[in-house]
């Protein structure tokens, strides 16, 4: 893959900075990838090659190029840790056969002299732990700290595509952005649309498993004039409940060992929020009114209306509300329009537990046991659901080994009879 022609221009009255994107070894065609702004932000936009460069390397090894070349000068901070997340999606996603991605740069000696960031941003799109970065950096550090939130950062081109629905999204974020005293910086790409749009399911795995620390952190370098430190809010929780049954923090596209690695020495990257559950996160947000009114979990995006921009009947509208009620606040809030829990419950066919074992203690206490068997019994399902894909996926294995001579297809049998013992003993 190369990276060239990086300019900086106008369109449609925005402010955006774009490059060209050649493919060379696995024949997709060469697409343009931009960043853009309000004209209101223009001097915070920057032609950088670092944003170009953390949002193309991890889909250039995603679709097999061999190497990632752009004839710029590049931090060896930014450089070194790219590499470091390549290797982490490796190990989780590919294996160690596969061949790294080359990143073929020049270096850069330090720190612009045009630049002096002094702000701190994040990504805020109105959810339960976006808001809960921005109360916990309320709480934690006086306003002149350094790292005290400035600058929340609204992203066109993720999982929003559509400008009127967008603009409800902001409107909505803008009443409370002043509240908090943030600034509230619409940004606009096609980084990810660009895959989603070729095949949403595959692009939205990839999105989820591999890419989205990386693409937010493109977006933060696009605007690293501006910026010196940049917090994604985590999607996951250092566990700490046996009954999730994780020693570990899951192999997703945002995680802790990989978003820090997309820094440079003029702009951090914090992966924020590891250390609090979904539950005690919506707690946080309990204890302000602004964030309780605004909040936007839902993803059935185009349904929003101005002042309505949770169905209440999705998964996610679900466990959401659940929280809620738990935290004793659900009736004060006007973010969603239908408050019906069962009736959002009856809609879903199986439940993630990862989402819901934890809510479930506090459900029980509150004598909502019909709510507890209806979640127990979509938790069922959906692991039921795991084991037969895992089943599936280990057959295949089987059927491949058979293909090619009995001693590999003798040997995988043991294991796939040792696994399933294993399974029904626990």
């Amino acid at each position: 893959m190369k990276i060239e022609n990086l300019r900086t221009e106008k369109h449609d009255g925005r402010a955006r900075v774009a490059a060209t994107v050649i493919w060379e070894d696995c024949g997709r065609p060469a697409h343009e990838v931009f960043f853009e702004t309000d004209v209101a932000f223009s001097d915070s936009l920057t032609c950088d090659p670092h944003a170009f460069l953390v949002g193309c390397a991890i889909p250039a090894m995603h679709y097999g190029e061999q190497r990632v070349f752009i004839d710029a000068d590049i931090c060896p901070e930014l450089r070194t840790g790219l590499i470091s997340a390549l290797t982490w999606l490796r190990h989780w996603f590919y294996g160690p056969d596969r061949s790294l991605v080359r990143i073929e740069t020049g270096v850069s000696s330090g720190i612009s002299e045009e630049r002096s960031p002094r702000r701190a941003g994040f990504f805020f799109s109105g959810g339960i732990d976006s808001f809960a970065t921005l109360l916990a950096n309320r709480r934690d550090f006086p306003l002149e700290h350094p790292g005290s939130i400035r600058d929340g950062l609204l992203v066109y081109g993720l999982e929003q595509d559509d400008p009127e629905r967008f603009a409800c999204v902001l409107d909505s974020l803008s009443g409370v952005a002043d509240a908090a005293d943030i600034t509230l910086v619409p940004v606009y790409t096609n980084l990810y649309l660009h895959y989603r749009e070729e095949d949403a399911a595959q692009g939205f795995k990839f999105w989820g498993r591999e890419f989205q620390g990386a693409a937010l952190s493109a977006i933060a370098h696009a605007l690293s004039r501006r910026l010196a430190v940049v917090s994604i809010p985590s999607s996951d929780n250092i566990p700490t409940d046996a009954l999730l049954n994780r020693k570990q923090t899951l192999p997703y596209g945002s995680h802790p060992v990989l978003d820090p690695n997309y820094s440079s020495a003029e702009l951090r990257i914090r992966h924020d929020g590891i250390t609090l559950s979904r539950l005690e996160k919506t707690r946080m947000v309990a204890g302000s009114d602004a964030a309780l009114q605004t909040l936007r979990v839902c993803n059935r995006y185009r349904q929003y209306k101005p002042g309505a921009l949770n169905c209440g009947l999705c998964e996610k509208c679900l466990r959401t509300m659940l929280a809620l009620k738990i935290a004793g606040i659900l009736h004060r809030t006007r973010a969603f329009p239908v408050q019906d829990i069962h009736a959002a419950l009856r809609l879903q066919k199986q439940l993630n537990p990862y989402y819901y074992l934890e809510m479930l203690p506090y459900l029980r206490q509150m004598g909502l046991d019909d709510v507890v068997r209806g979640i127990e019994k979509k938790i069922a399902r959906f692991r039921r659901q795991r084991l037969l894909n895992s089943w599936r996926n280990k057959i295949g294995l089987f059927t491949t080994a058979a293909a090619v001579g009995m001693e590999p297809a003798y040997d995988l049998c043991e294991t796939l009879a040792g696994s399933a013992v294993e399974r029904i003993m626990t």
